[in-house]
């Protein structure tokens, strides 16, 4: 199995850093697990949506250069159903299967996706109604794919 997580904006903070080790050193033994950072391209104060659009897009453009026509992929978006962990299980399990046992998750920046990332899925997810910082939805995500691999493998650690 593989994991790919491709995220825009990198984690600046230390603990947020040893979260995400700590994670991946956890599902590692589930899966290979690889992480891209792009660059968050900055947003000028009082940005209008049309800005704001061509600064997502141009980001979109340097993560779909990286993708291949044939890989599976699942992208974060606040705007889809969000499951509970077991769902989640689930859910991965099924993107393993359809994605060959490859998946790879994106997730945007502080202005979202461009609507190319969304065309281009082949899944959705949603981990919260709540917005979260970029930084803290790579460690979330995470530890959601690592539960999501205990409870796969009937392993405790899910409650």
């Amino acid at each position: 199995m593989k994991i790919r997580i491709m995220c825009i904006g990198s984690l600046k903070e230390s603990y947020w850093r040893e979260a995400e080790k700590e994670y991946v050193k956890r599902i590692t033994p589930y899966s290979s697990i690889s992480i891209e950072e792009f660059p968050d391209l900055p947003t000028p104060d009082g940005a209008s949506q049309s800005i704001e659009e061509s600064i997502k897009n141009k980001e979109a453009e340097k993560m779909l250069s990286k993708i291949k026509p044939s890989e599976f992929v699942c992208v974060l978006d606040l705007n889809k159903k969000e499951p509970d962990s077991i769902e989640l299980s689930k859910q991965l399990e099924d993107m393993m299967r359809r994605g060959g046992s490859s998946v790879t998750f994106i997730i945007g920046g502080s202005l979202g996706v461009s609507e190319s990332i969304r065309s281009r899925a082949n899944a959705s997810l949603s981990l919260s109604r709540l917005t979260f910082t970029h930084q803290m939805t790579r460690v979330i995500l995470l530890e959601q794919i690592y539960r999501g691999f205990k409870i796969l493998n009937h392993e405790p650690y899910h409650k």
